[in-house]
């Protein structure tokens, strides 16, 4: 077939499991010869992937002048306006003509693009109903408009591709009104980048450094409330009991994570976290990482001796994959998409979300070094195995061809 023209509509082109998704189909597509280009509503270059920012994979950003809030709420809504301003945008005043509109996250551009093009393709990481925390009364009548709106506008999708069968599940009993069945593309990582060299200290990046023969556990997650990172520093506290004093004395914890400061609740859970640290005096042995580069991010998997992964119904997980790739066992909790990337007792351990199930899984593997190289090992066999980037550039090529032809 033919070289295609993609056009990928994302919300907010910042640093996040979704984001790296979408630059990721961009650059697997990108690789197949096709002409692919991004719309956005909002891109910082101090605050994304490089390849968005080095001319790699152009951008236009457009509606960034719209609000993201009104006083501090109707989120959503705003959210919305935005996506559907940049659609509009799109339809209207470019001069692109794209084969295909890969769109994610927000579905309400949908009908809009459909104005003018004949194939939108749909990525799902999870309906953003069930994102939305519980509230008043108030809340919920706000939210069945939109509510009803998303699931009407997933239905218009030419195709939709969710992230795990996780997802997928969620999915049909969510949107109970649509027929269409959602296909699985798992989300892969960019495996060049994790193949150069990296000589980066990440002692640069602390203010206590460590020394070569410290254990270091890492986590990496946004710095929000549902991704659960108090579960990492309390484990960490637990595993004194679990492991001998001079082990556990050359063990540290390093919570990175995506950090923006237009996100209260990014700069207030920060702030928590680092205070329950200080009431577990913690504050020596766990480090604080905001946004680190792709390089630190690569230098930090590189460092670890083992990834604790946190979030509790987390709908796929990228950050996994990039650890196994990078030979290094993972520690999660035993739901969502973990239980389709971390194979228990293989490539990690699949916990309960309860610090002693953790601690004790975390101390196995670091006191066994045999143990904690077996499980790398296997993590990159079952990445090359399950989750390739080649596999995962195959299918989506695949799948807009298909919805091409």
């Amino acid at each position: 077939m033919k070289n295609l023209k993609v056009t990928f509509l994302h919300p907010d082109l910042g640093i996040g499991g979704a984001e790296r998704l979408v630059v990721d189909a961009a650059l697997a597509l990108h690789n197949k010869g096709h002409k692919v280009q991004f719309l956005t509503t909002h891109h910082d270059s101090s605050h994304c992937f490089k390849e968005t920012k080095d001319g790699t994979l152009p951008v236009t950003v457009v509606g960034d002048w719209l609000p993201r809030s009104v006083f501090g709420r109707l989120y959503a809504l705003c959210a919305y306006i935005r996506i559907i301003y940049a659609a509009f945008y799109l339809v209207l005043f470019s001069d692109s003509e794209p084969d295909v509109v890969f769109c994610d996250q927000i579905s309400a551009c949908i009908p809009i693009l459909h104005l003018k093009f004949r194939n939108v393709l749909f990525y799902c990481h999870f309906p953003d109903q069930l994102l939305s925390t519980p509230g008043s009364f108030l809340k919920t009548l706000y939210r069945l408009p939109i509510n009803w709106v998303e699931e009407f506008t997933t239905g218009c999708a030419d195709k939709i591709l969710v992230n795990s069968n996780f997802t997928r599940g969620v999915f049909k009993q969510t949107f109970k009104s649509l027929n269409q069945q959602p296909d699985i593309l798992y989300p892969s990582i960019n495996t060049q980048s994790f193949d150069q060299d990296v000589s980066y200290d990440i002692n640069n990046l602390l203010t206590t450094p460590i020394r070569d023969d410290f254990n270091v556990i890492l986590s990496i997650n946004r710095y929000e409330r549902k991704k659960n990172l108090m579960l990492a520093i309390s484990s960490f506290n637990k595993l004194k009991n679990y492991m001998s004093e001079s082990s556990y004395n050359k063990t540290c914890l390093i919570v990175a994570g995506g950090y923006d400061t237009r996100v209260s609740e990014n700069i207030e859970h920060f702030l928590e976290l680092k205070e329950y640290a200080r009431e577990l005096n913690l504050t020596e042995k766990v480090h604080f990482l905001r946004s680190p580069s792709d390089t630190e991010k690569l230098a930090l998997l590189n460092r670890c001796n083992v990834l604790i992964y946190t979030p509790s119904n987390e709908h796929f997980g990228i950050v996994p994959l990039e650890a196994m790739y990078a030979l290094k066992p993972v520690v999660a909790v035993n739901s969502g998409g973990p239980v389709e990337t971390i194979s228990n007792g293989e490539n990690g351990f699949l916990c309960e979300p309860l610090p002693d199930d953790f601690a004790t899984s975390l101390a196995k593997i670091l006191e066994e070094k045999s143990l904690q190289d077996s499980l790398g090992k296997a993590g990159r066999e079952r990445f090359k195995k399950n989750f390739s980037f080649e596999a995962f550039s195959e299918k989506l090529n695949q799948v807009i061809e298909n919805l091409v032809n």
